[in-house]
Order: structure tokens, then sequence, then C-alpha cells
């Protein structure tokens, strides 16, 4: 093959190729269990809240009631302010028994402790427990993607109601919004 040809191909194949990876950093995350699927089991050693230095199973204690979860690979602002937002709903919807728990996903849940109460304190974190899971992949049955820094899980009776899953940079004040938008449909309150 000429010098020529070859460049042709390779100009063809990278005209071919740009347009495709523009598509691919557009699609939204995916990451969790979906709507319908139904949250099993998992414990995770509690950091900050009643439970703390306990292993505990957050889903075997909420059964039908309303709850949301957010499973984390890293503390940031932007998740201090939803987890933020959690509590206060935690608060305005006792009623309705909403409960709601951060997982932190760590290989070294020791280390990774003293980080957690402290970020908690930072935001003024009161009703939502902070836990750490031993496993940087998360609990196996819920399917979290590698490439999601946060996925946030809204469920009641049961079942996945929403899912919201983040990239690395991608959680913001405006998607930190759209999740607490969900709630009231979660809690039946409008």
């Amino acid at each position: 093959m000429t010098r020529e040809k070859s460049a042709v191909l390779l100009s063809l194949a990278l005209c071919c190729v740009a347009p495709l990876a523009g598509c691919f950093a557009e699609e939204p995350c995916v990451s969790g269990l979906q709507p319908g699927q139904r949250p099993g089991p998992y414990a995770a050693i509690v950091s900050a809240g009643p439970n703390r230095g306990q292993l505990h199973c957050f889903i075997c204690e909420t059964a039908d009631k309303p709850a949301v979860v957010v499973f984390a690979r890293r503390m940031s602002e932007p998740l201090g302010k939803l987890v933020q937002g959690l509590d206060k709903a935690v608060l305005a919807n006792k009623e309705a028994g909403l409960r709601s728990w951060v997982t932190f996903l760590s290989e070294d849940q020791p280390a990774l402790d003293p980080q957690v109460v402290k970020w908690g304190k930072q935001h003024g974190i009161s009703n939502v427990s902070l836990a750490v899971f031993e496993d940087a992949d998360g609990p196996p049955a819920y399917k979290l993607a590698r490439d999601a820094d946060v996925t946030v899980l809204l469920f009641v009776k049961q079942k996945v109601v929403k899912n919201f899953a983040f990239r690395a940079g991608e959680l913001d004040d405006k998607k930190a919004a759209e999740v607490l938008k969900a709630l009231p449909d979660l809690t039946g309150r409008k």
C-alpha cells in the first residue's frame, strides 16, 4: 500500500471516529438498580449516625418506607450540598417515614472513617447516616458503574422509583436540585 493510500484511509477513519467520540461523551451515566428493581440488603460500617462503628443494613430496617440511598466514591462540596438537602428532607418528612443514608465505597474503611466523620460535621449532617462499604465496586447486586462518582436511588415499597447517576464533576447544584425535586413523588407530599 502506498503512503498516499495509507494517509487517505487514516483520514477517512478519523473522520468516521471523531463524530462518534462526541456522542459517547454526551451519553448519560447509567449506574445502579433501575426503576422497578428491588434493592437488596447489604451491610456497611456506620461512620456517623445512631449505629456508629457497627456493621449495619439500612435496607433491612427500611421495609416499605420511602428511602434515598446515595453511593459515593469520594466526598465533595456538591455531594455535601445534596446530602444537606436530604438531611432537611428527612426532617421535614418524618410523618412519611423518609429515610436516607450515604454509603461511601472504599477498600480501606478504617482510613476513610475519620474523613467521613469530619465531612459530615463540616456539612452539618444530622438526619442522614454516613457509612462505608468495604469494596470500591459497591454491593455486587447493585451493579454500580465504575465511572459513576455518585449514584442516587430513590425507592419506596421495596422498589426503585428513580435513579440518578453522575460521573466525577457532573454533580452540581442544578443536578442536586433535580434529585431533591423528585422527593415529593417518593413521599406522597406535594
